[in-house]
């Protein structure tokens, strides 16, 4: 019997030129299909241009409490170069643990930063290493690498990672003209750290087969091999495969794992899939599956959150690069929130309930957003308040296949790659996919998110002790008989209800069912005289003061909710 093999996948991620795929070639003792910078343009610009991937294996160590075996890991060689950041997002989704290169002379960088948000969303667990420590001059290495050292500690402080392990190595002293015979300083200090911060990955075989494809070649004589991470569930020799982007179906010849031939495989393994009858240059990178069970869609909701280092407001009708299952598409964004009441109700997690009602927000609603009319009901000192959970519906510019209650990731990547800024805006998990492409007549109709709609005329004249004249709240051209029933509130207090239009111009007729106030009639009748002729004469103090008053005209309150995706455009008063 084999002796038994615990992989784990550790992303190797950092800004351009701080040396990850040197440390990584000096950590791995096997190289995989993409590993070390095989295409051509990535040698000759000396940076990563896709996922890399190789290996090293060493005795599982005693906190695991496995027994005798293998601990491997699998080193996923991350591009550093900003413009391919999608790449290390898709990355991400399959990483345990995470090395956060730096270049000790220069410290955190943009991309330094990006890669540490990607980890706190994706990963539990993160060792710091500080490269190329051959180039600080001898007699003050010890000193610098200890200021460093603090210096990153310091800004890890308020993140997950607070207190990880800061290791210091020089990868390729020399740099990588240097000859091969140059050895790596404090490599084999950094295995026996990973060692330590090994864990066991919760891994299930369970549940429906789905694998993240970063490799395709063809081997002559044996058929098209496509390497990747098992995102979830497991796959056997004979089993059948769907490429759901290409809607075809293979059966797996046969499986290696970093050259070693297997039958089985479940979440976690890096392993290599051969298959017959199928062209390498149809499928470079995208998943693969169980048959029928990952889904295209068009737009989906998800439940969010800001990134906080992302600068400015997240607003709804923008444009974001949305990361999704294994791609990157545009989409366009609307979030919304629970209903004012109900902002403080405990979100059962991972569930979207249809069948209550949301609120319409024109921007992810944050400390920094400025009160909207509905907030404001609920603002207790002129700050936002904010509900425990909000949600965004994403439409995407073209399909995507991915799984339910995946990883998404909204960004900027069309931000200036040489800005120091954020260019990841929020995160979350896809709830509900729509698959049909006439969703928004099928589905989007279920969703109900509302917009509080709040308008303000004025009452002209008096008809009669239960009905008065108002205007200013509807244009010349409107529809006015749409409004028929609906109550409205005078700012002296009775409620009324819209009876019909009167005249052409716009004004309509109110009808109050309690009756007019003594107070509001004599207000409103005095201001009518006043309009008419204002008589003079001798007036008491308390004439001039009801006079005073009369300037102050009485305003008509309507409000109501419609919902969004309401094809009718219903009105709806509680």
């Amino acid at each position: 019997m084999a002796a038994r093999v615990l992989n784990v996948n550790v992303g190797v991620l950092g800004h351009i030129d701080s040396g990850k795929t040197a440390l990584a070639r000096a950590l791995s003792t096997t190289g995989s299909t993409a590993a070390f910078d095989r295409a051509p343009q990535s040698r000759a610009r000396g940076i990563t241009l896709d996922l890399g991937f190789s290996c090293l294996r060493t005795a599982l160590p005693p906190q695991l409490g496995l027994g005798p075996g293998e601990l491997q890991f699998t080193l996923v060689d991350c591009p550093g170069h900003a413009s391919l950041i999608r790449t290390i997002i898709g990355g991400a989704q399959i990483i345990d643990l995470m090395m956060l290169v730096i270049d000790v002379t220069k410290g955190m960088q943009t991309q330094s930063a990006e890669c540490l948000v990607i980890g706190q969303i994706a990963c539990q667990k993160m060792v710091v290493v500080l490269n190329k420590i051959d180039l600080l001059p001898e007699g003050k290495r010890l000193s610098a690498i200890e200021k460093m050292t603090k210096k990153m500690q310091k800004t890890l402080e308020n993140t997950k990672f607070s207190g990880c392990p800061v290791v210091a190595v020089a990868a390729k002293p020399g740099g990588p003209e240097a000859p091969e015979s140059e050895n790596p300083l404090g490599v084999s200090e950094l295995i026996e750290v990973l060692k330590s911060q090994a864990y066991l990955p919760s891994r299930d075989p369970s549940g429906h087969f789905l694998m993240a494809v970063d490799h395709c070649f063809s081997i002559k004589g044996q058929g098209t091999v496509m390497t990747g991470t098992i995102l979830s569930g497991s796959v056997s020799l004979g089993d059948n495969v769907e490429i759901p982007a290409l809607k075809v179906t293979k059966r797996v010849k046969s499986m290696q794992m970093f050259h070693t031939p297997v039958t089985y495989a479940m979440q976690g393994d890096r392993v290599g899939v051969c298959v017959t009858q199928f062209d390498p240059k149809l499928l470079e990178r995208g998943l693969i599956c169980t048959p029928d069970s990952l889904h295209t869609i068009h737009a989906a909701i998800i439940s969010l959150k800001k990134i906080q280092y992302f600068r400015g407001a997240l607003q709804t009708k923008a444009k974001f690069h949305i990361t999704v299952g294994h791609e990157t598409v545009m989409g366009r964004v609307m979030f919304f929130s629970p209903a004012p009441a109900n902002f403080n109700e405990e979100i059962q997690e991972n569930v979207f309930d249809f069948e209550k009602d949301y609120l319409y927000q024109e921007e992810y609603l944050s400390k920094d957003s400025v009160p909207s009319e509905e907030n404001k009901e609920n603002d207790q000192a002129g700050e936002v308040q904010l509900p425990k959970q909000q949600w965004a519906l994403l439409e995407f510019e073209k399909p995507v296949a991915c799984p339910k209650l995946c990883l998404v990731i909204g960004s900027k990547l069309d931000t200036d790659i040489h800005a120091n800024t954020c260019r990841l805006a929020f995160h979350g998990v896809l709830l509900q996919g729509m698959e049909d492409k006439n969703y928004t007549e099928t589905f989007l109709p279920k969703l109900k998110v509302y917009k509080q709609k709040h308008k303000e005329g004025q009452v002209e004249r008096v008809l009669d002790d239960y009905s008065v004249i108002g205007r200013s709240l509807f244009k010349k051209e409107t529809n006015i008989q749409i409004f028929v029933g609906l109550k409205v509130t005078l700012s002296t207090g009775e409620d009324g209800i819209i009876d019909g239009g009167f005249g052409q111009s716009g004004k309509f007729k109110i009808r109050i069912p309690d009756g007019l106030k003594p107070d509001t009639k004599m207000v409103l009748t005095s201001a009518s005289k006043k309009k008419s002729k204002g008589g003079k004469g001798d007036m008491t103090k308390e004439d001039e003061s009801r006079k005073n008053d009369s300037v102050q005209p009485v305003t008509i309150s309507l409000t109501f909710k419609r919902y969004v995706f309401d094809t009718q455009k219903k009105m709806i008063q509680s």
